[in-house]
């Protein structure tokens, strides 16, 4: 099976589960690795992406790395973790969520340099980086987010490139900017920041292609929250339907539970 670092030489698209059972469904649809998301996982466990008014995260280390766990196990791919800001502004504190993730199985992860509140000092935000690369080890795949462009900050695009060099530059393998939804700028940030770019999907309306994408260069392609939300959208479609008019078309849509019961049973013995 091809690594995930060897992934990042050529180009493709990493879809992103919040629990075992997803991670087994987007595995078996043939995507060399997945990633996990925060967002899909908060939603999961009832809890907001991230708490108001102050931002931090609602799911503590500990839970979301119980979930990791899970699905780590499940996947017959690599994964990848969304690790927010490493759970910390200190760069020991990014360097311990490493070598958890590590023990947790992932084949990478992305910390980023947003506490839920502002953006880290870039001189912090590049020392949080060498501390995860230290921490990293050689196969470890290390992305650097840097959230500039989809706080709406008055960050320019300019500053979000100088910020994705740098961390280049700190040891990071693979680079991340979301928030750019138009492909004049995506091939900006192609061309102008020094190494593999991943461009998220899926955060609102889009009509990006993952054609539009990997013909700009794009490296890699993630979809962050989205078919969680989908899929949560979908839940109370349903329940909307049941409810006001008493009829379940929604259930046209379920997969059958023989083809479940199937995949997991060839999932739990490690069938891939």
């Amino acid at each position: 099976m091809t690594t995930f670092r060897e992934l990042h030489a050529d180009r493709f698209v990493m879809p992103n589960a919040w629990d075992a059972g997803s991670a087994v469904i987007l595995a078996a649809a043939g995507f060399p690795a997945i990633a996990t998301t925060s967002a899909g996982i908060a939603f999961s466990l009832a809890k907001g992406d991230h708490t108001l008014p102050d931002g931090a995260p609602a799911v503590s280390r500990e839970q979301m790395f119980e979930r990791v766990r899970e699905i780590t196990a499940a996947s017959a791919v690599p994964v990848n973790g969304d690790l927010e800001d490493g759970y910390g502004a200190e760069p020991e504190r990014v360097a311990d969520t490493i070598r958890l993730a590590r023990e947790a199985g992932l084949a990478g992860g992305n910390i980023e340099d947003y506490d839920g509140r502002e953006l880290y000092d870039a001189a912090l935000a590049v020392e949080r980086i060498v501390a995860a690369r230290e921490a990293a080890g050689d196969e470890f795949v290390l992305t650097a987010r840097t959230d500039g462009q989809l706080l709406r900050t008055p960050t320019s695009v300019r500053d979000s490139i100088d910020r994705a060099n740098r961390f280049r530059a700190a040891g990071a393998d693979c680079l991340y900017v979301p928030g750019v939804n138009d492909l004049d700028t995506i091939r900006t940030l192609v061309a102008e920041i020094d190494g593999p770019l991943n461009v998220v999907i899926g955060l609102g309306i889009s009509t990006l292609t993952v054609a539009d994408l990997q013909a700009a260069g794009v490296v890699r392609i993630s979809l962050g929250g989205s078919i969680a939300r989908a899929a949560l959208g979908f839940v109370r479609r349903s329940a909307e339907e049941l409810a006001t008019k008493g009829t379940i078309t929604f259930a046209a849509d379920q997969i059958p539970q023989a083809d479940l019961n199937e995949l997991f049973a060839r999932s739990s013995k490690g069938e891939r």
